[in-house]
């Protein structure tokens, strides 16, 4: 346990006394003399007269004939009061000291410890989610980890009432970490506020990164509304609840049943359920049955998961994606949906420009102009306060669908999501689709100190000298680009490889440091022509 007592700091001050009604005046004249401590009042209660005051002084009077102050001072503090000169005694003890200082204490000499608890080298708290506070506690302080759950959970409460630690390495295939609550209540279900929408969740079974919330704004910021957006890794809606709230229209696929069961919740709470449909399955299948042309001649029927009310009391547990069902049967149940939701939609509400709610996004929207990339976009607060935040029709929408019309697609899975690239090679079918092909926003790590050789590996790729890094930048137009280092050239050539098809114009975008040797990018680029079902045919005969 912590013996708060080895906190204490004890001071031995002067004070004065003075009558009550002076007090104003005496603060004026004794100015840079008082106490000066965050949190510590300099004037306070004579326990002996309650009409009078102690005005402590500065730790730099220690005489008490008040020789450190100037003689001027304490002659027109005279002509007003009489100086009664008291030594005082102070104490700041554990509940005044703040988290770092008492870490300082706590900790092994030479463990770096952080003035705040958003950067941390051995304790990373990379976030707060509601009232959790995550941890990553190093090995070298494992020991020391219930004492520094019990200073965090002190110095954060009520703000925060739960400290949970991360246990091992994520290898769940939902990629949810595994926690331990070393303080607090045991609640992991917490609701979360980002740039007005609200997001619910139960920490110990589903996805959250709270420091991604300038990501997910940038990239909605990019989105117009009318746009069609499809999000292969949802999890419970960060990207696909502000896109909605914009007016866009959104597919939203997650493999884990309970983040698509608090996408639903999500939903609802936002008023975004009329746009959101949302799909428990594997993404490969998800993006393939999203994006191919109706089965002729069947009665369409379906039970795949949409978005439906979530009166349901609790999590129940979803069904597992039908796997061993035929192809046809699959695209019997996700075209029906996609039949009803465009019918829904015409009789439903949205939040809509309705000058703009028609308008095609440019097929060149997210390419450079004018020297900068368009991809800085305008910020959420700007659309979210003017004119977007308009009542319509939804029938104003346009009535596309996901087989001959998608603006972006969304694959935040960095861990392992340029794995998944592969599934767009062929699904598109250039007769049926009505619009430029969509752009893609892949997001991944780039480790520092990973070779060439290793990200090559991966990709079963050659990349063999400075020779073919030059003439590679100057192909893709990157060589003025201080962000195209060898290792994004490398990620480029592994997206490029998953493709089969040379990629143009690709935007990099760094957006934040997850450890000191490894970094998130987010890669985003329009799906090359290459990819039309017609043109992978004809490329393999």
């Amino acid at each position: 346990m912590l013996d708060e007592s080895q906190f204490d700091v004890h001071l031995k001050l002067l004070a004065i006394r003075i009558p009550r009604e002076f007090c104003k005046v005496a603060t004026r004249i004794l100015n840079g003399y008082l106490l000066d401590k965050a949190r510590v009042k300099p004037i306070t209660e004579d326990p002996t007269c309650e009409k009078n005051r102690y005005m402590i002084l500065s730790e730099k009077v220690k005489s008490p004939d008040l020789s450190e102050i100037p003689d001027q001072k304490l002659e027109e503090l005279r002509k007003s009061i009489k100086i009664e000169v008291l030594p005082y005694s102070l104490t700041l003890g554990y509940s005044y000291w703040g988290a770092d200082h008492i870490l300082k204490q706590i900790l092994p000499l030479g463990a770096e410890v952080p003035s705040s608890f958003e950067t941390i080298l051995l304790i990373s708290l990379p976030f707060y989610a509601g009232h959790i506070a995550h941890l990553n506690i190093h090995d070298e302080l494992l020991p020391y980890k219930d004492v520094i759950a019990k200073v965090i959970y002190d110095k954060n409460y009520p703000r925060i009432k739960t400290v949970v630690n991360k246990v091992g390495t994520i290898t769940n295939e939902f990629r949810v970490p595994k926690f331990e609550i070393l303080a607090g209540d045991s609640d992991m279900v917490t609701e979360v506020k980002q740039y007005g929408a609200t997001f619910k969740l139960d920490y110990s079974l589903v996805y959250w990164n709270s420091r991604l919330e300038h990501e997910h704004m940038r990239l909605v910021s990019q989105f117009n509304p009318g746009e069609t957006v499809c999000d292969m890794f949802a999890g419970i809606g960060p990207f696909a609840i502000p896109a909605a709230q914009k007016g866009c229209m959104i597919y939203a696929n997650d493999l884990n049943p309970d983040s698509i069961q608090y996408l639903k919740i999500n939903a609802k709470v936002n008023k975004v359920d009329n746009l959101i449909c949302a799909y428990n399955m594997d993404a490969r299948k998800f993006i393939s049955q999203l994006t191919a042309p109706p089965v002729p001649d069947i009665n369409l029927e379906s039970d795949v998961s949409m978005l439906r009310t979530c009166d349901n009391q609790g999590i129940p547990a979803n069904e597992e994606p039908r796997l061993e069902k035929g192809r046809q049967d699959d695209e019997k149940e996700i075209h029906d949906n996609l039949l009803r939701n465009s019918e829904r939609v015409q009789s439903s509400c949205m939040i809509v420009d309705v000058s703009v709610a028609a308008v095609k996004r440019p097929s060149n929207c997210c390419e450079e102009e004018n020297g900068g990339s368009k991809f800085s976009g305008k910020s959420f607060a700007a659309w979210e306060k003017g004119s977007l935040r308009k009542r319509m029709r939804a029938s104003e929408l346009p009535n596309t669908k996901s087989w001959e019309h998608v603006d972006h697609v969304i694959m935040n899975l960095p861990a392992s999501a340029l794995q998944f690239l592969d599934a767009f090679r062929g699904i598109i079918r250039r007769k049926y689709w009505k619009v430029p092909l969509p752009w893609i926003h892949c997001y991944c790590f780039i480790r520092a100190n990973e070779t060439e050789e290793m990200i090559i590996s991966e990709s079963l790729l050659l990349l063999q000298n400075f020779i073919v890094n030059f003439f590679y930048l100057f192909q893709h137009n990157l060589y003025f680009s201080k962000i195209y280092t060898s290792h994004t050239i490398c990620l480029l050539q592994v997206a490029e490889s998953a493709l089969n098809a040379p990629i143009q114009d690709p935007v990099f975008h760094r957006v934040r440091d997850v450890a000191p040797n490894k970094a998130m990018f987010c890669l985003s680029f329009r799906l090359p022509e290459a990819c039309f079902s017609e043109n992978v045919a004809s490329g393999a005969s």
